[in-house]
């Protein structure tokens, strides 16, 4: 039987500010989702709630992964569940380089410890092995393990060692926040084909993005469209050609949001303020 993530009523607030208002949303292993939306419709402040980060109060709801709940969890229990989180805005991480973090991450994942004490790590010769074939698979150069995490990456490197991670970690079920954000058409295409290489039955993926660009290399079966905190559609493929053709104003007319109300509520996002 597959692995869910499946969120039920979901409600979220940023700071007193409801953001997520009833969202229902089923992602299954081996299934590829889109969820798109204009900036402010709360696409990144799911991404990062299911992920558990603090900023974001669940107000009321139920979030499940595998039939486990979710909520009570840590990120790094969520983490070691099968859940993954590609960020929109990878920190750099001077000092430390990307084999290192790599090796201290799967191990901590594939541990299954939770109990605070020190995770013992894979042997060396057997990460290096994995992480090598991993990176000839995604056609990322061996260089690249010994540079400093996203410390002077280019906006389409560090998309590339988010995808690197996820490679590694090897997660049930993947979130890939705004992946294609700030990629230049040859940045988005390396990406795109390199999810591609990663997907199967194994791995359930939700794509959450602006434009569908992305999704030209990596094809939804469900493409789901969120206006002020809610998804207002889901279908297939012809949502996002829709959105490609006429862009999200029909919709907005068709459901009486304007773009001013996005616009309010993009602001609310803590992080979004810290970006600018």
């Amino acid at each position: 039987m597959s692995t869910e993530l499946v969120i039920k009523d979901l409600h979220i607030s940023v700071e007193g500010t409801p953001i997520i208002k009833n969202l229902n949303l089923t992602v299954r292993q081996g299934e590829i989702h889109a969820l798109m939306g204009p900036n402010g419709s709360g696409k990144s402040t799911l991404a990062n709630a299911l992920m558990g980060h603090p900023l974001y109060e669940i107000d009321s709801g139920e979030v499940t992964f595998d039939g486990v709940d979710v909520l009570e969890l840590e990120s790094n229990e969520r983490a070691k569940l099968g859940l993954f989180l590609a960020f929109q805005y990878p920190t750099a991480v001077p000092g430390v380089s990307m084999a290192n973090f790599l090796r201290m991450a799967v191990s901590a994942v594939r541990s299954g410890n939770s109990n605070g004490s020190e995770t013992k790590l894979i042997p060396m010769r057997e990460f290096r092995r994995e992480l090598r074939t991993k990176m000839k698979q995604l056609g990322v150069d061996e260089s690249f393990a010994r540079r400093y995490l996203n410390d002077g990456f280019s906006g389409g490197e560090k998309k590339r060692a988010e995808v690197l991670q996820l490679a590694m970690l090897e997660p049930k079920i993947a979130i890939l926040d705004e992946t294609d954000s700030g990629l230049d058409i040859d940045a988005v295409r390396i990406v795109g084909e390199s999810v591609n290489q990663l997907i199967g039955p194994n791995l359930g993926v939700l794509i959450i993005t602006h434009y569908p660009r992305l999704l030209n290399y990596i094809r939804p079966e469900f493409v789901h469209i969120m206006l002020d905190g809610r998804i207002v559609e889901s279908g297939g493929w012809e949502l996002a050609q829709l959105l490609e053709e006429k862009g999200y104003g029909p919709i907005r007319e068709k459901y009486g949001i304007s773009e001013e109300v996005l616009a309010n509520e993009g602001d609310q996002d803590p992080l979004f303020s810290l970006r600018r």
